[in-house]
């Protein structure tokens, strides 16, 4: 059987026992700023901020992308306007703001 014997001095026994509780004391501490309700709020909340900005910058990104792709569809590579398509969809805009005006005449009436 090995010798387990303390050969430490009742001086060095309380110092390792001062240091042991200083650092239990600092654990303790730590325990009680991570459970504190104030610290659990202000984590959920950073969590929410973190999740609102990645979907908004995904959501950028890809309206970005819609625009883009639209875009295309009315100028052409070097960014002079397709009129064969703007003037259809202008058409069909008017039309429709039209049909709505006239509706909202009606209820009125």
């Amino acid at each position: 059987m090995a010798d387990t014997a303390d050969t430490r001095t009742p001086a060095e026994i309380e110092a390792d026992i001062k240091r042991r509780r200083a650092v239990l004391a600092d654990t303790l501490d730590e325990i009680g700023v991570r459970v504190h309700p104030k610290t659990i709020v202000g984590d959920a909340k950073a969590k929410v901020v973190s999740h609102v900005d990645h979907t908004l910058g995904r959501a950028y990104v890809q309206v970005n992308r819609v625009v883009t792709e639209v875009r295309a569809q009315f100028v052409d590579e070097e960014g002079a306007p397709r009129p064969e398509r703007i003037v259809p969809v202008a058409l069909v805009a008017a039309g429709v703001v039209g049909l709505v005006v006239v509706g909202l005449r009606r209820r009125r009436a």
